[in-house]
């Protein structure tokens, strides 16, 4: 026991777990804070992944669309309820 006493009472000893304790703990760099960024670096990493498919998708279907007359008049029907001025438009409610 005392010879772990010995090395508690070294300038050394003490000036380094002072420095691991600053650098754990206390510094705004600090361990904890990389730990919590990186995690969150992951979650934004995986979002942008997300949108970047998203984005893909969307720009596939509207070039579609574009370069289809029929299926934009499909889509203009169904998602904004467009209708030729001859035509009676009923829409039905699902409950």
């Amino acid at each position: 026991m005392s010879k772990y006493l010995k090395y508690t009472k070294n300038f050394y000893f003490l000036g380094l777990a002072f420095f691991l304790a600053w650098m754990i703990f206390i510094d705004s760099n600090s361990v904890i804070n990389q730990v919590k960024l990186s995690s969150k670096l992951n979650t934004l990493e995986d979002q942008r992944d997300f949108y970047l498919e998203r984005k893909a998708k969307i720009n596939a279907e509207r070039e579609e669309l574009m370069s289809n007359p029929e299926l934009l008049e499909k889509f203009a029907r169904e998602r904004y309820l467009m209708k030729k001025p001859t035509e009676d438009l009923y829409v039905i409610v699902k409950k």
